[in-house]
């Protein structure tokens, strides 16, 4: 199954709705989409000091593009507009 990248970046300002929604993300993102995919790594962008969180990165198993995007746009980040910027690249995995 292809794999796929995804890049959302937070808009600006969007820290305080992050952490409001952040438990409701978390619950969605245990479900991942009822089996649909698979979420083989997922975690929070930070700024380079390491202090804020920035946006979101996943990389996601899924048998096509479509079953990825109606997953991320069902994310409540998305849902509640904290992802001001939202990519998905299929991903070619390579070791080293």
């Amino acid at each position: 199954m292809p794999l796929f990248a995804v890049h959302a970046i937070d808009r600006p300002n969007a820290l305080p709705d992050r952490l409001e929604h952040y438990p409701a993300h978390r619950a969605y993102i245990e479900s991942e989409a009822n089996g649909a995919l698979e979420i083989i790594l997922s975690g929070p962008l930070q700024s380079d000091d390491g202090e804020v969180m920035t946006g979101s990165l996943f990389i996601i198993e899924a048998p096509e593009r479509g079953v990825v995007e109606r997953f991320v746009t069902a994310d409540p980040f998305a849902t509640n507009k904290i992802w001001g910027e939202i990519r998905i690249s299929r991903f070619l995995r390579r070791k080293g």
